[in-house]
């Protein structure tokens, strides 16, 4: 995959004394190849560490073991609470009993990046450039990461105990839809597929929502009964989590407290993603709040000029 191509500009001499100067192009950003400097701390945890490996394994476990649980239940009555607007549900939930009567079958629904693959080659780019997140070259990650990208520990078995226990695998990610084929390609190459477009693959774009997800947990729940939701991001479980990211002790108290907190490792599953996500917000003050903070007395540390 040749996805960096350096250009130049160069200037042509044309007999004698006369010359003229070529134009010249825009060029590709020049990256410094220096794969000795140290990876972001974030990067290092989530793709290098032994302790993540040993989290992402033990989430993935909870999540096969509880799934396959509820789906030796006699009867499933309403999916997992999946975020949704619905006075009947409370937050969300929906009958898993179709309209003919019949049950619906059971399925998990997964978000795919940081959650099934890990997306290693991307961020490999990313750590080496030190260039901001670019939509152009994502897509491009997404339409040909296939063979590179690796799936998150734990996730192959995880599937497959799924699978045969006849509980249907579904993914719902904010990939855009363009990018079908190549979402597809990875999750098969990682060993953690198979998915198809639309029936058990879900993208963005494909409900007009944009990132937000609620529209196409919706839309699966017409036809699957969804027991337990995994995602890396709050979003991933109900789009009212992101409605306000700049609202940071309130979203927080959102999670830990009431009703949604009683849903982690009970049907909805977090795998723990430092790189990226919403949590990327919040000043000193909004992420320490007045009732939690602490100085040592005078004399025993450097001055702070606060506010400045």
């Amino acid at each position: 995959m040749n996805r960096f191509v350096l250009l130049a500009a160069s200037t042509v001499a044309l007999g004698g004394c006369a010359s003229v100067q070529t134009p010249t192009r825009a060029s590709a950003p020049v990256v410094t190849i220096d794969e000795h400097r140290p990876a972001p701390d974030a990067m290092r945890w989530l793709y290098g560490s032994g302790e993540a490996a040993g989290a992402s394994i033990q989430t993935w476990r909870q999540i096969a073991d509880y799934s396959i649980a509820i789906a030796q239940q006699s009867s499933v009555a309403r999916s997992v609470p999946l975020g949704l607007p619905d006075a009947e549900g409370g937050i969300g939930t929906r009958s898993c009993t179709a309209r003919d009567g019949t049950g619906k079958p059971l399925a998990v629904v997964f978000d795919v990046d940081e959650t099934v693959l890990l997306n290693t080659g991307y961020e490999y780019w990313q750590a080496l450039s030190g260039r901001p997140f670019d939509p152009s070259e994502w897509d491009q990650w997404a339409d040909n990461g296939a063979g590179i990208a690796r799936p998150v520990p734990g996730a192959v078995t995880g599937l497959r105990r799924l699978r045969e226990a006849g509980i249907t695998v579904i993914f719902n990610t904010n990939r855009n839809s363009e990018t079908a084929a190549g979402t597809i390609a990875a999750l098969e190459a990682a060993g953690v597929g198979p998915a198809a477009h639309l029936e058990t693959l879900f993208l963005r774009g494909d409900d007009g929502m944009g990132g937000r997800k609620d529209g196409r947990r919706a839309r699966i729940a017409e036809s699957y009964c969804i027991i337990a939701m995994a995602g890396d991001n709050l979003g991933d479980f109900a789009d009212v989590f992101n409605a306000n990211e700049s609202a940071i002790a309130a979203r927080r108290a959102m999670v830990a407290r009431g009703q949604y907190a009683q849903l982690w490792g009970n049907g909805w599953f977090l795998m723990p993603n430092p790189v990226y996500g919403a949590w990327q917000e919040g000043s000193i003050g909004e992420v320490f709040p007045p009732d939690v903070r602490w100085k040592p007395e005078p004399g025993d540390a450097p001055a702070i000029m606060e506010g400045q």
